[in-house]
């Protein structure tokens, strides 16, 4: 809502009477935080996420310089976002810090970190050694163009509009390839998991450990970024655009993993199925703040690839069935991973997301929830890579063995969990799939409910 100069003035007057306050209260410098925002308009849910990057930067900041806060305070109201801290130290320690925060933060054209001594002499920027600040329209060094007007209401508001926007569209990126990355760990970590590479052994496979793993995740978080970042790019385009980019980025992805692991392929399929996560999270994103609605990102995601999907089935003949995934539709009807991600991602959604909340809920440490939800995926019995490793009567004697364990919602104890490790091993049996799965929904878990990216 719009405000007017008296309400302005009035807010003003108030903030000024805390700061008389306080610094007679605590006989110490005081910080005045607010928003620059041009206009009427001074408090949106984007101002309100601007402001809180300050007041964060802030708090470490001084944490980091070892000046102590005495006492804090914020207040939100239609006349904007404040802030006021009482701080232990010098006046011009405490300056130096807001001025650095100003002079290198992204948004920090945008914060007005006024800096008052005990005595109420504000101090300017200029005392530590920071120079005037620039136009937010044309850089234009100084207060030129605010004391002759040089540019509209309208154009000033566009303009911090686009800082904002700026920086969260780069923050919101680089927090979800990080929390990708932190998935895919997760993942592997996650022991034991019946087949497949974990801290206790390296499951049914010869050529891959945990190292590898880790290689590979630190290889592809670019990868991720560049997904939501395609999503952002085409968020108004269809669909099928966004996807038809994100199979381009996907090879590029590919290549990075085997250049990192000697020609091992330990995420391909997450490379395909978080990339398209990532992706529908671009395309769902704004400014104001990232979405975590987990239905809407996995409609997404399906929205983005089912057309696509069902035109590489239909392509599939015995011509062309080169690889086993081929080869397992033509025989058995299984889509695999590409057919996952074209119905939603309905293991990921229904079964692994449920139970590892439930599981979380009942106590469990996060690596044993991850535990039961793998065993839950394997108990679905749709894991291509485990019929095409022991043929489809031990897949699916394996699921039924993992879902006589899970009866019932039952969270069995670790060491029948290990028990079936080994059967698994003994058999060349490995879930590769229901991993990838298992990751999707550790990154969901997080993203939708971890508030990484904003302040609450």
């Amino acid at each position: 809502m719009e405000v007017t100069l008296e309400q302005m003035l009035a807010a003003r007057e108030a903030r000024v009477q805390m700061q008389d306050e306080l610094r007679k209260r605590y006989g110490a410098p005081v910080i005045s935080f607010t928003m620059n925002i041009p206009g009427p308009i001074k408090y949106t849910p984007l101002i309100r996420r601007a402001f809180f990057v300050g007041h964060d930067a802030l708090r470490s900041a001084l944490s980091g310089a070892k000046l102590p806060v005495l006492w804090s305070g914020v207040q939100e109201a239609a006349t904007g976002c404040e802030a006021l801290f009482a701080v232990g130290g010098e006046a011009l320690a405490v300056k130096r810090v807001c001025t650095d925060i100003e002079d290198a933060n992204a948004l920090g054209r945008l914060f007005d970190m006024d800096v008052l001594a005990p005595d109420g002499a504000k101090l300017d920027r200029e005392a530590v050694g920071g120079g005037a600040r620039n136009c937010i329209v044309c850089g234009a060094a100084g207060r030129g163009c605010a004391s002759r007007r040089t540019h509209t209401v309208e154009e000033l508001q566009a303009a911090a509009r686009r800082i904002m926007e700026a920086h969260f569209a780069a923050a919101d990126r680089d927090a979800a390839a990080k929390l990708v990355t932190r998935a895919l760990l997760d993942e592997v970590y996650t022991t034991p998991k019946p087949g497949l590479v974990d801290r206790g052994n390296n499951g049914s496979h010869t050529d891959m450990t945990v190292e590898t793993f880790e290689r590979s995740a630190a290889a592809l978080e670019p990868y991720w970024a560049r997904c939501v970042s395609i999503g952002q790019a085409t968020a108004d385009e269809p669909p099928e655009a966004t996807f038809a980019q994100l199979r381009a980025a996907g090879l590029d992805a590919e290549r990075a993993m085997f250049a990192a692991t000697g020609g091992v392929n330990t995420h391909k399929g997450a490379i395909f199925t978080l990339g398209v996560v990532c992706g529908a999270i671009g395309r769902l994103w704004t400014a104001e703040a990232p979405c975590r609605d987990t239905d809407v990102i996995l409609q997404s995601c399906a929205a983005m690839t089912s057309a696509a999907m069902e035109a590489d089935f239909a392509a599939i003949t015995r011509e062309t069935a080169r690889t086993a995934g081929a080869r397992l539709y033509l025989e058995h009807g299984l889509r695999g991973i590409r057919g996952e991600v074209a119905d939603g991602l309905p293991g990921v959604r229904n079964v692994a997301l449920p139970v590892l909340r439930r599981a979380l809920d009942a106590g469990c440490s996060r690596n044993d929830a991850g535990v039961y939800a793998l065993l839950a995926l394997v108990a679905r019995g749709t894991d291509s890579n485990m019929i095409a490793r022991g043929g489809k009567d031990a897949a699916d004697a394996a699921s039924r063995e993992a879902a006589a364990l899970t009866a019932g919602g039952r969270f069995p104890p670790i060491p029948e969990v290990e028990r079936l490790d080994r059967s698994f091993i003994s058999r060349n049996l490995s879930p590769g799939g229901c991993a990838d799965l298992l990751a999707a929904a550790y990154f969901l878990l997080d993203c939708t409910e971890a508030a990484a990216v904003d302040k609450p």
